[in-house]
């Protein structure tokens, strides 16, 4: 009897931000590509109407990222940076990286051109035994979906 391939976990995952591996992440989401479709309308031979559909402009989604907040204050300096209006040097390539039960690559979605748009910090409260919840929200203009 054959036996299936297991299913990958969505809690095996790593972030890369310019190369660099950065810990901690509890949640990345929003990954994924939309492409605008163009319908066309033309006749075969005889005159048989025919519906065509062509791809046009892509859409990237944007990527929300949480992890538990640490002393690294490099999401603040990253969107600071965008606030002053270094919006060329605020650019970063990054990647979500899928691994399976091994921790080997097994789905890598390369960002480019990535800056934040957004970040929060998450609720606050005085007697809580949770820890606090940074979430960021990069834009960024391509995404190449590499599979191992």
């Amino acid at each position: 009897m054959p036996i299936g391939e297991d299913a990958i976990g969505a809690s095996l995952f790593e972030v890369q931000v310019d190369g660099v591996t950065i810990a901690q992440f509890k949640e990345a989401s929003g990954l994924g590509i939309e492409i605008s479709v163009i319908e066309h309308q033309e006749n075969k031979p005889g005159g048989i109407p025919v519906l065509k559909k062509l791809p046009a402009s892509q859409k990237f989604n944007d990527v929300t990222l949480k992890r538990g907040m640490t002393k690294d204050d490099g999401w603040w300096k990253w969107i600071a940076a965008v606030q002053e209006g270094d919006i060329d040097g605020s650019r970063r390539d990054a990647s979500i990286i899928l691994l399976d039960y091994l921790h080997h690559e097994v789905l890598r979605f390369n960002l480019f051109y990535c800056w934040p748009s957004k970040i929060t910090l998450g609720s606050l409260q005085a007697g809580s035994t949770e820890v606090a919840i940074e979430e960021v929200t990069l834009v960024h203009e391509r995404v190449e979906v590499k599979v191992s």
